[in-house]
């Protein structure tokens, strides 16, 4: 067998982990998660893991390094069409929430991250995803923006449509359509606009 067989092995092998403990961290959060349950996920001994991973943690900054939701929702955000700026903050806001939607794991992950971690992990996926914040950034580029710091925009932009997200899943079952009808037209204006009067 040749040098390469084994590394693409080994690489499959790791890939394998680090899905099967993503798998388990979404579904237990990262301190119920025990390495028996990423092993019987991964269909392996537990000390197979040990070849890969020095542990728990090394496996979880895997996850978090592949599976982070800033790496989906960014490129989706940043693909959005919009010849004006309301219109690509509509669409990309609209791009963010269906891949969230769509993937209800990256929540548990996120919340994970936060609660378990404290956004530890935060250094090493801003770095990663940095690239992708310029671009961004760039579309945000319009005589009428106000002027603020870019890296604040960002923040904002995400946040507002991850909150839309949550609310949506907090409020969309309360029956009461002045909490739904509409709502990505008015998180929108609100990211652009504000709450005060124009």
């Amino acid at each position: 067998m040749s040098e390469e067989n084994e590394i693409t092995k080994g690489e499959r092998t790791r890939q394998a982990i680090v899905d099967a403990a993503y798998a388990v961290f979404v579904e237990k959060g990262y301190h119920a998660a025990s390495m028996r349950q990423i092993a019987k996920q991964a269909g392996m001994a537990v000390g197979g893991i040990y070849n890969h991973f020095a542990g728990k943690e090394e496996i979880f900054s895997a996850v978090i390094q592949t599976r982070h939701p800033y790496k989906r929702i960014l490129p989706l955000a940043l693909a959005a069409e919009g010849e004006d700026i309301q219109t690509f903050v509509h669409n990309a806001g609209q791009a963010v929430v269906v891949e969230l939607h769509d993937n209800p794991d990256f929540v548990n992950l996120l919340f994970i991250e936060m609660l378990e971690f404290q956004g530890k992990h935060m250094v090493d996926i801003f770095q990663d995803i940095y690239p992708q914040v310029l671009p961004l950034l760039q579309r945000f580029q319009s005589d009428n923006v106000r002027e603020l710091p870019p890296m604040m925009l960002m923040r904002v932009f995400i946040g507002i449509f991850i909150a839309y997200y949550l609310t949506e899943i907090s409020f969309g079952g309360v029956g009461i359509p002045a909490l739904t009808e509409d709502a990505m037209r008015y998180f929108t204006d609100i990211f652009l606009y504000g709450v005060l009067e124009r």
